[in-house]
């Protein structure tokens, strides 16, 4: 049994405790810190912990945690985190992992110094969709991945910290960007270097200098091409959509507003319907179990069996630091207008990867470039000469 102090008592924090504490953890959440004190108070008494406190120093050294959870705005992760490196104690850290790609290295720098079990809370490549659309890709269902795109966006955050970029460390992109950018590496392979991206980010509704919309495409060593797409001015509750697209087959995943669960309602109960639903009346599409359903429980499942086991969780500081250094590189881009390099200092992956263009054999003389039934019933196929590089086409009987 692993005790945890938890540094937050606020809207990522509630999701958390509910992760953990469901299905009869034998893990627990013994310590919560939170300013005001009051509201770490009314959050242990919410959640039967037996310890609250507003001095974040006294969460972190508690003599009986085994592990910190930092659920804290963006600006306080590196704070937290060097304390946790100092106090030896193990550390896991929500999303985005820093304020930038520099500063994310620097706290990736301090748990592998001092030798503390380190995870990266990016909740949605652990959602139960999430998880079996990667088997698939690593079983070769779609054949190699030449494009991913990932989707998400909502009405804006609940907390007025996101809208400041000396806090936050920017907007949509930092907010919702990190988790899509995960999603593509997570599909295209982690191991493959991302190499450029060119975005576009701009504030178009809110009254606020950090942008509220962003598209971004990154590409990788392979060819492959990642694209992420983010609002805060989406209408109509959250839009969590991810597709893949390989030389074998595609994969395609709705998470929130198609699940098959509709509901017509007058509103007259004013009940919660979901994470950044608009409205409690007409027709709405409600999710059956949240915090299943954004991943939570399997990312803590894997966290904390890692922890136990002496392994590496699917997530850690370092892909926190990649995924950084990628919306850095978006940021300079979306101020230059053109495509901007990754400026990865330290990469583990492979390297040296060369793009290229599987050909496929028809036959000693060509190459197939496309097999396809016609409507009279006829097959019809595309073929390039090897000696000469000419396209043909015939039509064949089956």
């Amino acid at each position: 049994m692993k005790k945890i102090s938890l540094l937050g008592a606020g809207f990522i924090g509630n999701f958390y405790t509910m992760s953990l504490q469901a299905q009869r953890r034998k893990d627990v959440i013994q310590t919560v810190f939170s300013i005001p004190e009051s509201s770490a108070r009314d959050f242990a008494k919410k959640w039967n912990i037996p310890k609250y406190t507003g001095n974040m120093k006294e969460a972190i050294e508690d003599p009986d945690t085994d592990i910190v959870i930092v659920a804290l705005p963006n600006w306080l992760h590196k704070d937290a985190i060097m304390m946790a490196c100092r106090a030896k104690k193990h550390v896991l850290c929500t999303k985005p992992l820093a304020l930038s790609g520099s500063e994310a290295k620097e706290v990736l720098d301090a748990v592998e110094e001092a030798g503390v079990f380190h995870g990266y809370l990016e909740d949605l490549v652990y959602t139960p969709k999430t998880l079996k659309a990667i088997d698939l890709v690593r079983n070769g269902s779609c054949g190699r991945i030449l494009w991913t795109r990932s989707r998400e966006a909502h009405p804006g955050p609940h907390s007025a910290w996101f809208c400041d970029k000396k806090l936050s460390g920017g907007g949509a992109l930092v907010d919702m960007g990190c988790h899509c950018i995960e999603i593509g590496r997570s599909f295209i392979g982690k191991d493959v270097k991302p190499v450029e991206v060119i975005c576009w980010a701009e504030t178009q509704v809110k009254p606020i200098e950090a942008e509220d919309h962003a598209i971004a495409l990154i590409k990788y060593e392979t060819g492959a091409v990642s694209q992420v797409e983010v609002s805060w001015n989406f209408r109509g509750g959250m839009d969590l959509r991810d597709e893949v697209s390989g030389s074998e087959g595609i994969i395609r995943l709705d998470h929130w507003l198609r699940t098959g669960f509709e509901v017509f309602t007058t509103g007259n109960t004013n009940n919660y319907v979901s994470e950044k639903s608009e409205s409690d009346a007409g027709w709405l599409f409600p999710v059956g179990d949240e915090v299943h359903a954004l991943g939570y429980p399997d990312m803590f499942t894997d966290m904390l069996d890692s922890l136990e086991n002496n392994r590496q969780p699917r997530e850690t500081f370092y892909d926190g630091y990649v995924v950084n250094t990628i919306i850095d590189a978006c940021y300079k881009s979306a101020l230059s207008k053109k495509w901007e390099n990754v400026e990865l200092s330290d990469w583990r992956g492979k390297m040296d990867i060369k793009s290229r263009v599987e050909l496929k054999e028809y036959d000693d003389e060509h190459f197939l470039i496309k097999k396809e039934k016609m409507p009279d019933g006829k097959t019809k196929i595309v073929l390039k000469k090897k000696s000469s590089g000419e396209i043909i086409q015939r039509e064949i009987s089956e």
